[in-house]
């Protein structure tokens, strides 16, 4: 499916929310706290959940294993 499709789907959800990436998600991913891997895609994820103080929903082994995030299995 081509990614704008996806993502015109995707919105279309009741209550989901797109978040945008704000000055202080983009400096949090930049800075978490302990030993997280340097993927720019996943560091702006987890710095996105903890801003926004909320659970990832995720099976990404480096995402699960990260002891400064909540996440939902």
């Amino acid at each position: 499916m081509p990614p704008l499709k996806w993502i015109k789907l995707a919105l279309a959800i009741p209550d989901l929310k797109l978040v945008e990436i704000t000055p202080e998600i983009a400096c949090a991913s930049c800075a978490l706290p302990g030993d997280f891997h340097k993927d720019p895609a996943d560091q702006i994820i987890v710095a996105t959940a903890r801003e926004m103080g909320i659970a990832l929903l995720t099976v990404d082994k480096k995402i699960v294993e990260y002891k400064y995030i909540h996440v939902w299995r």
